[in-house]
């Protein structure tokens, strides 16, 4: 056992070894060699720091985050340093979709941290992924003042100022960010983004000469691309936008190991599996209200939903919750250890949608406290309507639509960074455009009456009766603060933080049409596809 007075003792080396071997079969996703070594080690290490961290990491791996916590609660307790096990307590706890109890130990990790300015950055980066951006800048700023002047962490602090519509601030961390790393993509990307560009004040000549200069990686040369797209487009250059953005998706697909097929056949195999005998009646699930989801394809205009609902006095948004996802893949992949199951969707059919529902509203309740109806503006829940259905049926679906073109324009200018992997391709574009349309398509089929489909066009034509509607649907009265989105305070953590803090308007309607040469091959797609109106 380790003396609490000194620092941690290194295991053996012949156990570091171990260690190290079990850690890399972790990453390979080797889980049952990995157990293998847990189980010869716990018995006679079952004290030592490292030793407990790493079955940690290997509970989380199988699933069993309730004793991925055990683990590293019991690891926090014998180090003398339990600020370096912290964050992954903050983590697990995220996996177990208690965000409020993670915020607490990012607040412990800052207690503890005195001036070391990366732990306090560790602290804020947990409190931005618990959606909590205003404590994130605190700690960031802290961090700075510490003495930390790390690029990433002038890129995370003008970040979180980008979702609290603190733009000017975010501008001058990117500069200086820039500074020091002056070919980030993502830099680049984000200070582009912050605001519409004029003729008189706009970053074109300065992207282009970076552009000449040369930039080796091509992460950060896509993002250089994207962002000189978006300046040219509010600069209304159109054939200049067009050719840098063409540019950019190239080199950005390039740089990802993706296979759109097997997406595409995952989300046909869902279709497959949930025809209307299996959705079933009314019965079963867990029956508590309040949940609201906001699906759809993104850059759809579920932001602005999103912010319309959260204007009402009796609903929060928990922000894009990754916890219906998480919670089904885990209850499936605990399922398929237990039966004959093929793939994870034919193991879905078994689990229990109860749990799953009661699990979900634990985590949703818990991230927005107190709230009345809580909003999950997570677009790729669509894939889950029907799941949605079994385990919650009380649980509303507003369903996002807008033009296919302008959708499929709106998210192939966007640069997503770890998501959305079939944006970049206009062919994987459109087939996955397609693949969503028939699943929404069967969703409404078998489950007639419990979508409510909005039109993004109506709604910024003809707000107040599209509001109305929305309301209604959530079972809410009417309430007149709804039609000033804009106005709305709270933090905005997607890629519309700027455009949600403006008046509603129509001005993106059509937009793609300015592009339709260099659309033309998805717009062929799309029309041979029945999606779109001749």
């Amino acid at each position: 056992m380790q003396n609490e007075d000194a620092p941690p003792v290194p295991a053996e080396a012949g156990v570091r070894q171990q260690l190290e071997a079990g850690l890399e079969l972790l990453r390979r996703g080797e889980i049952d060699q990995a157990d293998a070594i847990a189980g010869t080690l716990l018995p006679s290490y079952g004290d030592d720091t490292d030793v407990l961290a790493f079955a940690c990491e290997l509970r989380l791996a199988q699933d069993e985050p309730e004793d991925a916590l055990e683990l590293i609660e019991r690891a926090i307790a014998l180090s003398p340093q339990p600020q370096l096990l912290l964050p992954r307590k903050a983590h697990v706890l995220m996996a177990l979709m208690r965000r409020a109890d993670a915020r607490e130990v990012a607040t412990r990790i800052a207690d503890l941290a005195g001036e070391d300015g990366r732990q306090l950055w560790t602290a804020g980066r947990i409190h931005a992924r618990c959606e909590n951006p205003a404590v994130a800048v605190e700690y960031y700023e802290r961090a700075l003042q510490a003495g930390c002047d790390d690029p990433g962490l002038l890129y995370d602090l003008a970040s979180s100022r980008f979702f609290l519509g603190q733009f000017e601030q975010a501008e001058r961390n990117l500069d200086a960010l820039l500074v020091r790393r002056p070919t980030s993509g993502d830099a680049l990307y984000l200070r582009s983004t912050l605001r519409r560009q004029t003729r008189s004040r706009n970053n074109v000549a300065d992207l282009e000469a970076r552009l000449k200069s040369g930039i080796r990686n091509p992460v950060d040369a896509a993002g250089c691309l994207y962002s000189l797209a978006k300046e040219h487009e509010d600069l209304e250059q159109w054939d200049k936008a067009f050719s840098a953005l063409s540019h950019g998706a190239r080199i950005k697909r390039g740089s990802l190991q993706y296979d759109a097929a097997a997406e595409l056949a995952a989300i046909d195999g869902i279709r497959s599996a949930y025809p209307v005998d299996v959705i079933g009646d009314e019965d079963g699930g867990h029956s508590e209200a309040g949940a609201i989801f906001i699906v759809g394809m993104p850059r759809t205009g579920t932001t602005l939903v999103e912010r319309i609902l959260g204007r009402h006095s009796k609903v929060e948004s928990a922000g894009e919750l990754p916890y219906f996802a998480g919670a089904l893949a885990t209850a499936a992949r605990r399922r398929m250890r237990d039966s004959a199951a093929a793939n994870m969707v034919e193991a879905s059919l078994g689990i229990d949608f109860a749990a799953l529902g009661r699990a979900y509203m634990e985590g949703a309740r818990q991230a927005v406290p107190g709230a009345g109806m809580i909003i999950d503006k997570m677009p790729v829940n669509f894939m889950y309507c029907g799941l949605i259905r079994k385990a919650l049926p009380n649980a509303r679906i507003v369903h996002v639509v807008r033009d296919p073109m302008d959708t499929c324009y709106a998210v192939y200018k966007t640069l997503f960074q770890k998501a959305y992997f079939f944006s970049n391709d206009l062919d994987e574009l459109a087939a996955y455009y397609l693949t969503y349309r028939r699943l929404m398509a069967h969703w409404h089929a078998v489950m007639p009456g419990r979508i409510l489909d909005l039109s993004y066009e109506d709604l910024v034509t003809d707000t107040e009766s599209q509001a109305r509607r929305l309301l209604a649907w959530c079972g809410l009265d009417w309430d007149p603060a709804v039609l000033a989105p804009h106005s709305e305070s709270r933090p905005v953590t997607t890629a519309s933080a700027a455009q949600v803090r403006e008046p509603v308007h129509a001005a993106s309607v059509g937009k793609w049409r300015r592009y339709a040469a260099g659309l033309e091959p998805l717009r062929r797609q799309l029309q041979a596809g029945g999606v779109l109106q001749l």
